[in-house]
């Protein structure tokens, strides 16, 4: 097995973290902040709790279809696909009765990949906060190297309940890599300050420059409003960008959305390398736009994973991307 390596977003993908579709929607009395999904998807959460798949048994059978057919295309391209395990029926039953519910359908947050370090993050819903662990016999497998740094960051401080928002949080869908800048994005609803600093202070004796990013409060992550689908071309929503692009992105090619668009996931594709790029069928406008700078676009529906928040970029984790 290579090594495990992260060298951008848009260097050749060639092993991954597949999600899973698990989601167990928490009580109401858990005041979970949904600013960042659309009207649609919000009316499948009003006054609801429990088990997707007990619920709407005909929408977990088409989410657990979105996932083969990914793995399908991945597969195509010569990528290696890893799934996490189920949750436990232990791990199902604490959340239940906690009340915070549980979710194993996103792979891109609960850790994230830069150069050879796997950090596994925080992260701020505490629905969310065991997600790490039906994916950690993967890391560790793919940490049992000389090269590897596996680690991670401190847990939340709760000193002013469960709901504190002193962190630190880090989330991977805030986390984007272009080299040895890495781009971290905050809106108060994943990552924090706090996280990214912890971040900025680790990787500075590897000379990494970390760059944060202030959002639009209304963006769950950073890769819902920047892709970088090859280097010098980017899908951007502009509004999202409280204090405008970071200088590095300045000069680079732009394909324009809006925050409304922001909020479909548009900018949460996936590429599997320069030349080709992964997004939702739905997205025609978007397609064109990419052919017409010359990028191969394969095109899935993926409409069950965006209504949960998350499209191709959330249900993918890298854990090898490089020209090596």
């Amino acid at each position: 097995m290579k090594t495990n390596f992260v060298e951008s977003e848009f260097a050749p993908l060639k092993r991954v973290v597949l999600a899973q579709s698990q989601f167990y929607i928490p009580d109401e009395n858990q005041n979970l902040d949904t600013n960042f999904l659309s009207e649609t998807n919000l009316n499948l959460f009003s006054n609801k709790a429990g088990d997707i798949a007990e619920l709407y048994p005909e929408m977990q059978e088409k989410w657990e279809l979105e996932k083969v057919r990914m793995e399908q295309l991945l597969t195509s391209y010569g990528v290696e696909v890893i799934r996490p395990r189920m949750l436990s029926e232990y791990e199902k039953t604490v959340g239940k009765e906690s009340g915070t519910g549980y979710a194993n359908f996103f792979s891109r947050d609960p850790f994230f990949t830069v150069g050879n370090f796997i950090v596994e993050g925080n992260l701020r819903f505490a629905h969310r906060r065991l997600e790490i662990l039906p994916i950690r016999d993967i890391l560790l497998t793919e940490s049992n190297h000389s090269e590897a740094f596996y680690l991670a960051a401190p847990q939340p401080d709760i000193s002013d309940g469960p709901e504190s928002e002193v962190g630190p949080f880090l989330e991977g869908g805030d986390v984007l890599v272009y080299g040895k800048t890495i781009f971290v994005g905050y809106s108060g609803l994943a990552s924090n300050l706090t996280g990214i600093h912890w971040l900025e202070a680790l990787l500075a004796h590897w000379d990494y420059k970390v760059v944060p990013i202030r959002l639009h409060p209304d963006i769950l992550h950073l890769d819902c409003a920047l892709s970088m689908v090859r280097d010098g071309l980017m899908i951007y929503c502009e509004e999202a960008f409280l204090d405008g692009l970071p200088e590095e992105l300045n000069a680079w090619d732009k394909i324009n959305i809006t925050l409304k668009e922001a909020s479909l996931l548009m900018a949460n594709g996936l590429p599997i390398n320069e030349s080709v790029y992964i997004t939702d069928q739905s997205f025609t406008k978007l397609i064109t736009d990419l052919e017409a700078y010359g990028v191969k676009v394969e095109s899935l529906d993926y409409e069950i994973s965006r209504i949960f928040g998350g499209s191709f970029r959330c249900t993918t984790q890298a854990l090898l991307r490089s020209e090596k």
